[in-house]
C-alpha cells in the first residue's frame, strides 16, 4: 500500500508540478496542498487520471483557524476503488474568499458544500442551490466558527401556547445543579467514615 500510495505521489508530482505545494504520507493515506486558484483542474485530473481513478469524493471538511491570516482550510477527500487508495486534498485561503464549487464534477459535493457554507459560512462560486442545510430558518451566524458563541443567544422552539416556532433568549437552567464546595482531595463522606474507623481502630 505505501510502496503505491508513493508511486501515486511521484505521478501527481511530476504531472502538477507548478500546482502541488507540498505532499506528505502518512496513516497509508496521501496529503497534497494546493492553491485554491487551481481547485477544479487537479480534482479533474485526480478523477480522469487512468493511472489514479478517484473517483468517489468521501468527504469535504472545514477547519477554521481564527488567527491566522489564511483563516480557513478545505480538506476534500477522495476514494479510488480501483486501486484502493486514498487521498486528502488540502487548501487555505482568507475568510472573505469565495472557493470554486465542485458540484459539476461531483455531483455528491451539493450537500457537503452546503454543509460547510452552514457551519463556517464558507461561500461556493457556482453551486446550483447554497442554502442552509443543518441550522434553523433565519438563524444567524455560524457555529463551527471559533468566534460563534457556544451556547449561542437564542434558541427556536415550538411554541404549544401561541401555536408557532418562536425565537426567544436561551435560558440555562440552574434548578438541578448540586455544587459541593468541599476540597475534592478530601473525598467523599463514606470515605472519611471508613478512613476515621481505621484510624480508632489502630489507636484502641
Amino acid at each position: 500500500m505505501i510502496e503505491n500510495l508513493k508511486n501515486v505521489e511521484k505521478l501527481i508530482n511530476s504531472e502538477l508540478t507548478s500546482k502541488i505545494q507540498k505532499s506528505v504520507i502518512e496513516n497509508q493515506e496521501l496529503l497534497i496542498e494546493i492553491n485554491e486558484l487551481d481547485l477544479i483542474e487537479v480534482i479533474q485530473f485526480l478523477k480522469s487520471n487512468e493511472k489514479l481513478k478517484f473517483k468517489q469524493l468521501i468527504d469535504i471538511a472545514g477547519v477554521d483557524y481564527p488567527d491566522e491570516e489564511k483563516r480557513f482550510q478545505l480538506v476534500y477527500l477522495f476514494l479510488s476503488h480501483e486501486y484502493n487508495n486514498r487521498i486528502k486534498l488540502l487548501i487555505k485561503f482568507q475568510s472573505d474568499q469565495v472557493i470554486n464549487s465542485i458540484t459539476k464534477i461531483f455531483p455528491s459535493a451539493n450537500w457537503m458544500e452546503r454543509e460547510v457554507f452552514d457551519m463556517y459560512g464558507i461561500k461556493f462560486k457556482n453551486h446550483p442551490d447554497l442554502r442552509r442545510i443543518l441550522t434553523d430558518y433565519g438563524f444567524k451566524g455560524h457555529p463551527l466558527r471559533k468566534d460563534f458563541p457556544l451556547t449561542g443567544f437564542n434558541e427556536v422552539r415550538y411554541s404549544e401556547k401561541e401555536k408557532k416556532v418562536i425565537h426567544e433568549p436561551v435560558k440555562l437552567e440552574q434548578n438541578y445543579r448540586n455544587f459541593d464546595f468541599e476540597s475534592p482531595w478530601e473525598g467523599t463522606n463514606y470515605i472519611k467514615k471508613i478512613k476515621d474507623r481505621e484510624k480508632n481502630g489502630k489507636e484502641n
